[in-house]
């Protein structure tokens, strides 16, 4: 069994046959990376757009909370493991149903600054995930109570209080900030 430590390279296979513990760790570099432990409003944010996109999703694909997704990154093998993932039965069958990591970019990712991140660090995560194969990245901003949309092509757009995101990947999904943080509890 291999240790999961900073200090020692691994490769992905040892990664991904690493025990489930009280940590999440992503592999980057060859090196498994804890994650940071996710506080109330991270959390509450999470569950919140977990449901709603769940609501959505049914018969389209799979909504999934810290699932590590096989990828490259800069010609090396990395498992982000996301906040949110959204995967469709066009790219991943109904029928794959193993307890692994997903085995190919999904649609959409979503990741909730902690504190101690910033916007910066996720822009250039954004154009990893594009450089992989994502389609979509959203970061969700507790503090400003915002969520950012980034597409492929660089562009990105701020979303705030109630402008509706509305995105012709993720056809009939339409929902707002305000219905976002209202469904985390975290205002009225």
């Amino acid at each position: 069994m291999v240790k999961a430590t900073i200090g020692n390279k691994l490769t992905l296979e040892e990664f991904l046959s690493l025990p489930e513990g009280d940590v999440n760790y992503e592999f980057v570099d060859g090196y498994a990376v804890p994650k940071v432990s996710p506080k109330f409003f991270h959390s509450a944010l999470q569950r919140a757009l977990l449901f709603l996109i769940y609501a959505w999703c049914k018969g389209k694909g799979r909504t999934v909370a810290e699932w590590a997704i096989i990828l490259k990154r800069k010609g090396k093998d990395w498992a982000p493991v996301t906040d949110l993932t959204y995967v469709s039965y066009e790219r991943l069958p109904k029928s794959w149903q193993r307890n692994e990591a997903c085995p190919i970019p999904p649609e959409l990712v979503i990741e909730i600054l902690s504190p101690d991140q910033t916007m910066k660090e996720f822009e250039e995560k954004a154009r990893d995930y594009f450089a992989a194969g994502v389609l979509r990245v959203w970061v969700v901003d507790p503090e400003a109570m915002s969520i950012r949309v980034f597409l492929s092509d660089g562009v990105s757009q701020v979303y705030i209080d109630n402008m509706p995101i509305v995105d012709t990947l993720l056809p009939g999904l339409e929902l707002t900030v305000r219905q976002v943080f209202q469904d985390a509890e975290l205002i009225d």
